[in-house]
């Protein structure tokens, strides 16, 4: 423990420093962790990290899908739900169908079976790895919606193939009957009792007299709860954690203050940082034991890269395909539900660059390291070391190969330079206006009989009149005003802060108003225009 514990603290401070590097080079801080990963592998005397397979899943995948479903618009969702239960669903079984077929062609002794769990397992695109790189680049809101509810939804539907896989070649049969049942049960199942703990959560949130600490530390607990009770009844850990927090998320206004949902989310933005990071890292930290495994079992290096490169064509091939073939079926059955491409031009390429996006990361790693060792009946299970290898290949080059270059295609291609970066700006400013004209109206309506004789009451009439006329009260603050007015703040900072040595000044106070100057700091941050 004592070996471990500052090597993990080294690690977490080695996320940070490398997550600063990779935004300042503008790339995903996933492909320099794992990068970063591999080299300090090759350090000698460092500690080697182990973790339980059976507990893999349970420790980074519920907060991890958790955080994502608060994360994604519903209504995003809801919009595009044929597309994106196409790639979360059939695009994800295609994938791993495709590559169960050409493993059992080209690798000796690799099954049907032993195919569809190393199909299973390196199916499912990262959502964090995508999200890193969409930070650099323009796409139009309708491609990020399907990815990130695509993401969120091919998990479960990847990681169900790859137990049933697995129970396959454990048992040496599958039996269609009883798989299409527990198929059943495990979507059924997973998705009522996340909805159901969902329900619960939120009526103990609403119910017990909670604070903010006290609500974000549920959160975080919530996740593992939904994964766990899903998991003991048989059916699907992750669409219980997928369901629960999207029905959760879509409730956070009733039942979590304003603190709670401020501080929780500047909590859980860490807490997924840095897990992610960490199985980033371990990609590549274990690299080292899992070559020395395939030495063991007597596969050549040269021959295991080799598959690797490999499965890693076949998954992109197959999502590229899969995207033409939804954009294909899309015009023909239901043209009007289409992303709108604007030309034929855009229309033919955008499948090409959704078939691009597939980043594979954290939940291919997790389900690797989930294989068993052993089999039911004692054995070794087959080409773990090899099935293991292969997916390290897939996430390094599908992350630093189509990561690297992503970017460089979009902006290239110039697909999305006609699309109007203002159309989110003015949506913005007409719903401020609304809103002011809403709340102006509001007062008018319900305080119209005591506006005369409460001088107060006429002061706020006043305010909210003046702000219903105004056009747009932050239409003159341009790059260079707001750079003043973040001096501005700065500057009263500096005055709270030699304040604050006066001891007869309670410091809480102090700590409450440079919160309220640190939510304005972030107001004008997202104010501030793009350069």
């Amino acid at each position: 423990m004592h070996t471990i514990l500052p090597f993990l603290l080294l690690m977490i401070a080695a996320i940070v420093l490398l997550e600063m590097w990779a935004d300042k080079l503008k790339i995903a801080y996933p492909i320099l962790l794992v990068v970063a990963g591999l080299v300090v592998s090759f350090i000698p005397g460092l500690p080697v990290i182990r973790i339980d397979p059976d507990l893999i899943f349970f420790i980074f995948l519920p907060p991890l899908l958790f955080e994502a479903a608060w994360s994604i618009s519903f209504k995003e969702m809801k919009k595009w739900w044929r597309i994106i239960g196409s790639f979360a669903f059939l695009v994800v079984f295609f994938t791993a169908l495709s590559v169960a077929l050409v493993t059992n062609y080209f690798i000796p002794g690799f099954s049907i079976a032993l195919g569809f769990v190393l199909g299973g397992i390196v199916s499912p695109p990262d959502a964090v790895s995508t999200g890193a790189i969409m930070k650099f680049v323009k796409v139009p809101k309708s491609m990020s919606a399907i990815l990130e509810g695509e993401s969120l939804l091919n998990d479960a539907s990847s990681l169900i193939i790859f137990r049933f896989a697995a129970v396959a070649v454990g048992t040496g049969q599958f039996i269609w009957q009883d798989a299409s049942l527990s198929f059943l049960w495990m979507v059924l199942g997973g998705t009522g009792v996340g909805l159901l703990l969902g329900w619960l959560f939120v009526q103990a949130h609403k119910r017990l007299p909670t604070d903010a600490p006290s609500d974000t530390a549920l959160t975080l607990i919530e996740p593992y709860f939904m994964y766990l009770i899903a998991e003991q009844l048989h059916s699907s850990g992750v669409l219980a954690v997928v369901s629960g927090g999207l029905f959760m998320a879509n409730r956070r206004l009733f039942f979590l203050n304003s603190s709670s949902r401020i501080k929780g989310a500047s909590v859980w933005e860490s807490f997924v940082f840095i897990l992610n990071g960490i199985v980033f890292l371990i990609i590549g930290l274990g690299l080292p034991e899992i070559v020395a495994g395939l030495r063991a079992d007597g596969t050549p290096l040269s021959t295991a890269i080799g598959y690797g490169v490999m499965v890693t064509a076949v998954l992109i091939a197959a999502r590229i395909i899969s995207s033409y073939g939804a954009m294909i079926a899309t015009l023909i059955f239901r043209p009007s539900v289409a992303p709108h491409a604007g030309s034929r031009r855009r229309q033919y390429m955008m499948p090409l660059l959704l078939g691009w996006t597939g980043m594979r990361g954290v939940v291919s790693l997790a389900a690797a390291l989930a294989i068993p060792v052993t089999l039911g009946s004692g054995g070794a299970f087959p080409h773990r070391h090899l099935i293991l290898f292969i997916t390290f290949v897939v996430i390094l080059l599908t992350l630093v190969v189509q990561g690297l270059t992503l970017p460089y295609f979009i902006k290239r291609s110039k697909l999305f330079d006609t699309f109007k970066a203002e159309t989110e700006e003015e949506t913005v400013k007409k719903m401020k206006r609304g809103l002011r004209s809403h709340v102006y109206k509001y007062l008018k309506d319900k305080y119209d009989g005591e506006l005369h004789d409460h001088a107060g009451l006429q002061k706020i009439l006043k305010h909210w009149e003046e702000k219903s006329k105004a056009a747009d009260e932050d239409e003159w603050l341009d790059k260079k005003t707001i750079t003043v007015f973040m001096e501005l703040l700065e500057c009263q900072r500096e005055y709270l802060a030699a304040l604050n040595k006066d001891p007869a000044i309670d410091e809480e106070i102090i700590r409450r108003q440079l919160y309220q100057i640190d939510l304005e700091e972030e107001r004008l941050n997202i104010l501030m225009p793009k350069s």
